[in-house]
């Protein structure tokens, strides 16, 4: 019996270790150090996305990846420039009720 309480554990004891160190580990990919720079080169110089990967060796999908942020960067630039061109921020109105307002034209009181 001492042994079984002691196997258990055991076990335990290793299943709780792996979780803990396997969890506090944070995982690098090959991602992170593509250079976006040089994948937008390659691909605005003409060359297939397939061909980009295999020039730098990696990924179609780090390609598609650098391609997806070059857009939103292109769309947050020209957001702010349109910022800019205007002078002020973009920034919704609230409107007042219909309601509320022919409700205070008829409080006041006609003479």
């Amino acid at each position: 019996m001492l042994i079984k309480k002691s196997a258990v554990m055991a076990v335990s004891a290793m299943l709780v270790a792996t979780m803990v160190f396997g969890a506090g580990s944070h995982p690098i990919y090959a991602a992170d150090d593509v250079d976006c720079n040089a994948v937008m080169n390659e691909l605005y110089s003409g060359k297939h996305r397939k061909e980009v990967a295999k020039d730098l060796s990696i990924s179609i999908w780090s390609v598609d990846r650098c391609k997806r942020h070059a857009q939103a960067a292109a769309k947050a630039s020209t957001k702010t420039s349109l910022q800019a061109r205007r002078g002020r921020d973009v920034i919704p109105v609230p409107r007042a009720p219909a309601a509320s307002a022919s409700a205070a034209t008829s409080s006041t009181p006609a003479k």
